[in-house]
Protein backbone atom coordinates (compact mmCIF):
# COMPACT_ATOMS: atom_id res chain seq x y z
CA UNK A 1 0.00 0.00 0.00
CA UNK A 2 0.92 3.64 -1.12
CA UNK A 3 1.07 6.47 1.31
CA UNK A 4 0.22 9.42 -0.73
CA UNK A 5 -1.06 12.24 1.78
CA UNK A 6 -1.48 11.10 5.56
CA UNK A 7 -0.53 8.36 7.52
CA UNK A 8 -1.60 7.59 10.71
CA UNK A 9 0.69 6.35 14.13
CA UNK A 10 -0.62 2.96 13.91
CA UNK A 11 0.55 2.63 10.71
CA UNK A 12 3.71 3.69 10.76
CA UNK A 13 4.52 1.81 13.62
CA UNK A 14 3.69 -0.95 11.24
CA UNK A 15 6.39 0.15 8.69
CA UNK A 16 8.97 1.98 10.52
CA UNK A 17 11.60 -0.73 9.98
CA UNK A 18 10.94 -1.42 6.69
CA UNK A 19 14.33 -0.49 4.91
CA UNK A 20 12.49 1.25 1.79
CA UNK A 21 10.82 3.57 3.89
CA UNK A 22 12.26 7.12 4.79
CA UNK A 23 10.85 9.15 7.86
CA UNK A 24 11.59 12.97 7.93
CA UNK A 25 11.28 14.88 11.20
CA UNK A 26 10.37 18.49 10.20
CA UNK A 27 10.09 20.61 13.15
CA UNK A 28 10.96 23.98 13.04
CA UNK A 29 10.38 27.31 15.25
CA UNK A 30 10.33 30.37 13.09
CA UNK A 31 11.42 32.66 15.95
CA UNK A 32 14.40 30.33 16.76
CA UNK A 33 16.05 27.93 13.64
CA UNK A 34 17.82 26.18 15.55
CA UNK A 35 14.53 24.75 18.14
CA UNK A 36 14.34 22.31 15.78
CA UNK A 37 17.12 20.63 15.40
CA UNK A 38 17.50 20.67 18.96
CA UNK A 39 14.43 19.05 19.66
CA UNK A 40 15.24 15.91 17.06
CA UNK A 41 18.76 15.98 19.01
CA UNK A 42 16.63 15.22 22.28
CA UNK A 43 14.71 12.44 20.85
CA UNK A 44 12.81 11.76 17.49
CA UNK A 45 10.31 8.68 15.77
CA UNK A 46 13.24 6.11 15.34
CA UNK A 47 14.73 6.09 12.32
CA UNK A 48 14.05 9.63 11.46
CA UNK A 49 16.53 12.00 9.72
CA UNK A 50 16.20 15.71 10.30
CA UNK A 51 15.13 18.18 7.40
CA UNK A 52 15.78 21.98 8.30
CA UNK A 53 13.39 23.79 6.86
CA UNK A 54 16.30 27.05 6.52
CA UNK A 55 18.60 24.75 5.04
CA UNK A 56 17.21 22.13 3.47
CA UNK A 57 13.45 22.96 1.90
CA UNK A 58 14.82 26.59 1.08
CA UNK A 59 17.21 28.44 -0.54
CA UNK A 60 17.98 32.05 0.52
CA UNK A 61 19.87 33.07 -2.48
CA UNK A 62 18.21 36.27 -4.47
CA UNK A 63 16.67 35.54 -7.79
CA UNK A 64 18.41 36.12 -11.25
CA UNK A 65 18.44 40.03 -11.29
CA UNK A 66 18.65 40.25 -7.64
CA UNK A 67 15.08 40.18 -6.53
CA UNK A 68 13.62 39.29 -3.17
CA UNK A 69 12.22 35.71 -3.41
CA UNK A 70 10.71 35.50 -0.03
CA UNK A 71 11.63 34.70 3.31
CA UNK A 72 11.82 30.58 2.36
CA UNK A 73 12.29 29.94 -1.14
CA UNK A 74 12.01 27.09 -3.06
CA UNK A 75 15.75 25.45 -3.56
CA UNK A 76 16.59 24.68 -7.85
CA UNK A 77 14.72 21.37 -8.14
CA UNK A 78 18.37 19.97 -9.41
CA UNK A 79 19.55 21.04 -5.16
CA UNK A 80 16.99 19.26 -3.50
CA UNK A 81 16.62 15.83 -5.80
CA UNK A 82 20.80 15.70 -4.43
CA UNK A 83 19.57 16.34 -0.89
CA UNK A 84 16.76 13.76 -1.06
CA UNK A 85 19.29 11.09 -3.07
CA UNK A 86 21.75 12.21 0.03
CA UNK A 87 19.18 11.18 2.67
CA UNK A 88 18.73 7.86 0.64
CA UNK A 89 15.41 8.75 -1.23
CA UNK A 90 14.63 6.00 -4.10
CA UNK A 91 12.22 6.34 -6.86
CA UNK A 92 10.28 3.40 -4.87
CA UNK A 93 10.97 4.82 -1.23
CA UNK A 94 7.55 5.47 0.43
CA UNK A 95 8.36 8.39 2.67
CA UNK A 96 6.65 9.64 5.85
CA UNK A 97 7.27 13.15 6.43
CA UNK A 98 6.22 14.59 10.47
CA UNK A 99 7.03 17.53 13.14
CA UNK A 100 5.23 18.72 16.39
CA UNK A 101 3.14 21.59 15.09
CA UNK A 102 -0.18 19.72 13.37
CA UNK A 103 1.77 19.11 9.84
CA UNK A 104 2.94 23.19 9.79
CA UNK A 105 6.20 22.54 8.82
CA UNK A 106 6.26 18.78 7.44
CA UNK A 107 3.35 19.53 4.39
CA UNK A 108 6.39 21.39 2.94
CA UNK A 109 8.50 18.40 2.85
CA UNK A 110 4.96 16.73 1.30
CA UNK A 111 4.46 18.82 -1.38
CA UNK A 112 8.14 19.08 -2.00
CA UNK A 113 8.47 15.41 -3.05
CA UNK A 114 5.51 15.74 -4.92
CA UNK A 115 6.96 18.66 -6.73
CA UNK A 116 9.85 16.74 -7.66
CA UNK A 117 7.35 13.69 -9.42
CA UNK A 118 7.69 11.79 -5.89
CA UNK A 119 4.07 10.42 -5.29
CA UNK A 120 4.66 7.95 -2.35
CA UNK A 121 5.23 10.61 0.55
CA UNK A 122 2.70 11.11 3.72
CA UNK A 123 2.46 13.36 6.56
CA UNK A 124 2.09 11.16 10.14
CA UNK A 125 -1.55 12.37 10.84
CA UNK A 126 -0.81 14.10 14.69
CA UNK A 127 2.69 14.06 14.10
CA UNK A 128 5.15 13.28 17.10
CA UNK A 129 2.62 13.33 19.80
CA UNK A 130 0.35 10.90 17.58
CA UNK A 131 3.43 8.70 17.78
CA UNK A 132 4.09 9.22 21.71
CA UNK A 133 0.48 9.23 22.85
CA UNK A 134 0.54 5.50 21.64
CA UNK A 135 3.31 4.81 23.48
CA UNK A 136 6.33 4.30 21.16
CA UNK A 137 9.82 4.73 21.83
CA UNK A 138 11.62 8.06 20.71
CA UNK A 139 15.40 7.92 20.05
CA UNK A 140 18.25 10.06 19.88
CA UNK A 141 20.58 7.89 17.08
CA UNK A 142 20.78 9.73 13.93
CA UNK A 143 20.91 6.93 11.12
CA UNK A 144 23.27 6.63 8.49
CA UNK A 145 21.61 5.92 4.72
CA UNK A 146 23.02 4.87 1.81
CA UNK A 147 22.72 7.20 -0.99
CA UNK A 148 19.53 7.08 -2.49
CA UNK A 149 18.81 7.25 -6.49
CA UNK A 150 15.47 9.30 -6.87
CA UNK A 151 15.45 10.83 -10.30
CA UNK A 152 14.20 14.04 -11.30
CA UNK A 153 10.68 13.30 -12.80
CA UNK A 154 7.86 15.50 -14.26
CA UNK A 155 6.93 17.28 -11.29
CA UNK A 156 3.04 16.23 -10.00
CA UNK A 157 2.00 19.99 -8.92
CA UNK A 158 2.07 23.43 -10.18
CA UNK A 159 3.43 26.85 -8.77
CA UNK A 160 2.50 30.59 -10.21
CA UNK A 161 4.44 33.82 -9.42
CA UNK A 162 3.98 37.58 -8.76
CA UNK A 163 2.99 38.12 -11.95
CA UNK A 164 0.61 35.76 -12.35
CA UNK A 165 -0.69 36.87 -9.54
CA UNK A 166 -0.79 40.58 -10.74
CA UNK A 167 -3.00 40.16 -13.53
CA UNK A 168 -5.72 37.92 -11.47
CA UNK A 169 -6.18 41.26 -9.16
CA UNK A 170 -8.24 42.90 -12.17
CA UNK A 171 -9.39 39.23 -13.61
CA UNK A 172 -10.26 37.25 -10.54
CA UNK A 173 -9.97 34.17 -12.62
CA UNK A 174 -8.37 32.23 -9.54
CA UNK A 175 -9.21 32.35 -5.93
CA UNK A 176 -6.27 32.84 -3.89
CA UNK A 177 -6.48 31.64 -0.35
CA UNK A 178 -3.87 32.84 1.87
CA UNK A 179 -3.45 30.58 4.74
CA UNK A 180 -2.31 33.28 7.86
CA UNK A 181 -3.61 33.84 10.73
CA UNK A 182 -6.59 36.19 10.85
CA UNK A 183 -5.19 39.37 12.23
CA UNK A 184 -2.22 38.61 9.92
CA UNK A 185 -4.39 38.34 6.97
CA UNK A 186 -6.14 41.67 8.01
CA UNK A 187 -2.69 43.58 8.43
CA UNK A 188 -2.76 43.33 12.03
CA UNK A 189 -0.08 41.86 14.38
CA UNK A 190 2.69 41.72 11.60
CA UNK A 191 5.75 40.48 13.17
CA UNK A 192 7.70 38.46 10.62
CA UNK A 193 7.19 40.69 7.72
CA UNK A 194 7.67 44.71 6.93
CA UNK A 195 4.28 45.27 5.41
CA UNK A 196 0.96 43.95 6.97
CA UNK A 197 -2.00 43.03 4.87
CA UNK A 198 -2.85 40.93 2.07
CA UNK A 199 -2.83 40.45 -1.98
CA UNK A 200 -6.18 41.72 -3.16
CA UNK A 201 -9.00 39.48 -3.69
CA UNK A 202 -7.80 36.93 -1.63
CA UNK A 203 -9.34 34.81 1.05
CA UNK A 204 -8.92 33.65 4.36
CA UNK A 205 -8.12 30.38 5.33
CA UNK A 206 -5.81 29.94 8.76
CA UNK A 207 -4.61 26.34 7.99
CA UNK A 208 -5.19 25.61 11.98
CA UNK A 209 -8.66 25.39 10.85
CA UNK A 210 -7.77 22.25 8.87
CA UNK A 211 -7.44 20.25 11.93
CA UNK A 212 -9.20 18.46 15.10
CA UNK A 213 -8.69 19.61 18.45
CA UNK A 214 -6.10 16.88 18.84
CA UNK A 215 -3.68 17.94 16.08
CA UNK A 216 -5.03 15.30 13.48
CA UNK A 217 -6.45 16.45 10.39
CA UNK A 218 -10.62 16.95 9.81
CA UNK A 219 -12.30 14.47 8.05
CA UNK A 220 -12.23 14.85 4.19
CA UNK A 221 -15.71 15.08 4.12
CA UNK A 222 -15.52 18.52 6.75
CA UNK A 223 -12.68 19.90 5.03
CA UNK A 224 -14.63 19.45 1.37
CA UNK A 225 -17.49 21.67 2.79
CA UNK A 226 -14.99 23.83 4.08
CA UNK A 227 -13.17 24.18 1.22
CA UNK A 228 -16.05 24.35 -1.12
CA UNK A 229 -17.33 27.60 0.59
CA UNK A 230 -14.06 29.31 -1.00
CA UNK A 231 -13.17 27.61 -4.04
CA UNK A 232 -15.36 26.92 -7.08
CA UNK A 233 -12.85 25.12 -9.32
CA UNK A 234 -9.63 23.48 -6.95
CA UNK A 235 -7.55 23.04 -10.17
CA UNK A 236 -7.74 27.04 -10.59
CA UNK A 237 -7.22 27.78 -6.96
CA UNK A 238 -3.89 29.01 -5.81
CA UNK A 239 -2.68 28.53 -2.00
CA UNK A 240 -0.33 30.89 -0.80
CA UNK A 241 0.33 32.12 3.05
CA UNK A 242 3.71 34.15 4.67
CA UNK A 243 6.44 32.34 3.08
CA UNK A 244 4.89 29.53 1.17
CA UNK A 245 5.26 27.06 3.92
CA UNK A 246 1.99 27.07 5.28
CA UNK A 247 0.35 27.15 2.63
CA UNK A 248 1.27 23.41 1.73
CA UNK A 249 -0.50 22.72 4.58
CA UNK A 250 -3.88 23.76 2.80
CA UNK A 251 -2.66 22.08 -0.32
CA UNK A 252 -2.48 18.40 1.79
CA UNK A 253 -6.17 19.60 3.21
CA UNK A 254 -7.60 19.68 -0.33
CA UNK A 255 -5.53 16.71 -1.27
CA UNK A 256 -7.39 14.61 1.65
CA UNK A 257 -10.60 16.48 0.81
CA UNK A 258 -10.46 15.23 -3.10
CA UNK A 259 -10.15 18.86 -4.19
CA UNK A 260 -6.91 18.04 -6.15
CA UNK A 261 -4.91 20.76 -8.62
CA UNK A 262 -4.44 23.91 -6.90
CA UNK A 263 -1.22 26.09 -7.08
CA UNK A 264 1.34 27.34 -4.99
CA UNK A 265 2.61 30.63 -4.83
CA UNK A 266 6.16 29.96 -3.28
CA UNK A 267 7.38 33.47 -2.42
CA UNK A 268 3.60 34.11 -0.87
CA UNK A 269 3.31 37.75 1.40
CA UNK A 270 6.86 37.61 2.56
CA UNK A 271 8.01 38.23 -1.92
CA UNK A 272 4.75 40.37 -2.39
CA UNK A 273 5.03 42.96 0.04
CA UNK A 274 8.78 43.35 -0.73
CA UNK A 275 7.92 45.43 -3.82
CA UNK A 276 6.15 48.52 -3.00
CA UNK A 277 4.66 48.79 -6.49
CA UNK A 278 2.71 45.57 -5.84
CA UNK A 279 -1.08 46.49 -4.76
CA UNK A 280 -1.56 45.96 -0.69
CA UNK A 281 -5.48 45.36 0.50
CA UNK A 282 -6.05 45.22 4.54
CA UNK A 283 -8.97 44.46 6.72
CA UNK A 284 -11.25 41.36 6.04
Amino acid sequence: MTFTTLISATELAQHAKNPNWAIFDCRHDLANPGAGLAAYQGGHIPGAQFAHLDSDLSDKARGPHGEFRGRHPLPQRSAFIETLRRWGVNNDTQVVVYDAHGGMFAARLWWMLRWAGHQAVAVLDGGLPAWIAQGQAVSTEVPQKAPGNIADRPSLVTTVNAIDLMVNISSQARAVIDARAPDRFRGENETLDPVGGHIPGAKNRFFKDNLQADGRFKAAEQLRADFSALIDAPGQAVMQCGSGVTACHNLLALEVAGMKGAALYPGSWSEWCAEPTRPVARGS
